[in-house]
């Protein structure tokens, strides 16, 4: 089942996000990832200016992700799914819904060139990488459009 997030939800979608940006983590070789860093606050400031959707099963949140529209251009973001969960198309179903909040319009992602699992989805997905930008030496990100 996936529905909009509600306010009660938000610190174990964050307690979610931890744990499942930790493989993102370990392609870095370290912790030191904006997802990993982020705080409580940050997501309710998130949550008041967008759309977090949640994908429950029994009772728990297994999934999530989040966007906000800024002149007719979605952006799409914190796409997770717990790791137990992964490699189900859950992913896919939950990127899938979150277009229909925003039909019609363009949507922008962006993940690391090292994430090939994430960047093949949103291809399958009907993403194209539309630019990529060093964030730092060792960081690169692509951004992709659909």
């Amino acid at each position: 089942m996936i529905i909009k997030a509600e306010y009660n939800d938000l610190q174990e979608i964050l307690n979610l996000q931890y744990l499942s940006y930790q493989s993102e983590a370990e392609l870095f070789g370290s912790k030191d990832i904006p997802p990993l860093k982020q705080t409580l606050n940050e997501v309710i400031d998130e949550f008041n200016n967008g759309i977090i959707l949640k994908m429950v099963i029994d009772n728990k949140i297994i999934g999530s992700v989040r966007a906000i529209e800024k002149n007719d251009t979605v952006y799409i973001g914190k796409l997770m799914i717990h790791p137990d969960f992964r490699r189900k198309g859950y992913g896919s179903k939950l990127l899938a819904e979150i277009e229909n909040y925003f039909s019609g319009k363009r949507y922008e992602l962006f993940t690391s060139t090292r994430s090939i699992d994430n960047i093949r989805l949103y291809q399958k997905m009907g993403y194209t990488i539309f630019d990529s930008k060093a964030f730092d030496d060792e960081i690169t990100f692509v951004y992709m459009e659909k």
